[in-house]
């Protein structure tokens, strides 16, 4: 359990980081639910600083829902390209139609109605109505973990239900949206993972010579031809240690790509990115 006294000056030290540390991004200075949505996925295993051109960019190209959900997904993977994780971008765009449709266009304000979104998990659906509308809700990422176990000297193993508990506990009622701010600053500046030594659930793998980089690599050859042929993919990543029939097969799943059938034939294949 974590005292009031605790919590009080918890909150103390990190707000007052805050006021002397705080970043400038762009998604900071606005309440628009679907920009801040489109920032938190944007987010999502991804720097901050990298994020920044391609969320002013993303606006610009696709400024609300409708323009989003309208938009051919070749458009919205050859934006997306470089933030990496191209299945985020599809269920971005997926999650676009669906509001589109279900929701009249407005992304929805509560945590019970976002995760029936495709790609908006237990995080997500809190930081966006926190980020947004200021919404008391305590959203627990990687780094607000790491904080609190550290300056509450919590055990590592501690479940996912406990800190979600301790969070709601220090979460100043009303500030929620700064608090958040504060908290994200206060972790990617000062109280970082190798200063605390405290690592995160899960850990990225090398990602040059992957299988998910070889993926990554496919979208965007993809992405630059109208259609592309299995034999030309396998000439052309002759040094590929993974089965590219099976790259191509989870993407197709994923929803990225599929047979281009005018072109197509069983010996070699032609693929394209899905609706292009």
């Amino acid at each position: 359990m974590v005292h009031p006294p605790n919590i009080e000056l918890f909150q103390e030290k990190v707000f007052a980081f805050y006021r002397e540390k705080r970043r400038m991004f762009p998604w900071r200075e606005t309440t628009d639910r679907y920009a801040v949505m489109i920032s938190e996925i944007m987010l999502q295993q991804t720097q901050a600083e990298r994020v920044v051109p391609r969320f002013k960019v993303w606006l610009e190209n696709f400024p609300d829902i409708s323009a989003l959900a309208g938009a051919p997904l070749k458009d919205v993977l050859a934006l997306w390209s470089g933030l990496g994780y191209n299945s985020r971008a599809v269920r971005l765009h997926r999650c676009a139609s669906v509001i589109m449709e279900g929701y009249g266009g407005v992304v929805p304000s509560t945590p019970e109605l976002l995760k029936k979104l495709p790609g908006i998990g237990e995080y997500t659906s809190r930081s966006i109505p926190v980020f947004a509308d200021n919404r008391d809700f305590a959203a627990v990422d990687t780094n607000i973990r790491r904080i609190l176990i550290h300056e509450f000297t919590l055990p590592e193993d501690i479940s996912a239900a406990r800190v979600q508990q301790i969070a709601e506990s220090v979460l100043p009622h009303g500030q929620s949206c700064e608090w958040h701010n504060a908290l994200m600053d206060y972790g990617a500046l000062y109280l970082t993972s190798k200063k605390t030594g405290i690592r995160s659930l899960t850990r990225q793998s090398k990602f040059g010579g992957s299988r998910r980089w070889y993926r990554g690599q496919l979208v965007k050859e993809l992405i630059r031809s109208d259609v592309i042929f299995l034999e030309e993919l396998k000439d052309k990543y002759a040094d590929c240690p993974w089965n590219l029939d099976e790259i191509l097969s989870q993407l197709v799943y994923d929803g990225l790509v599929e047979h281009d059938a005018a072109t197509s034939s069983v010996s070699n294949p032609g693929w394209r990115i899905k609706g292009g």
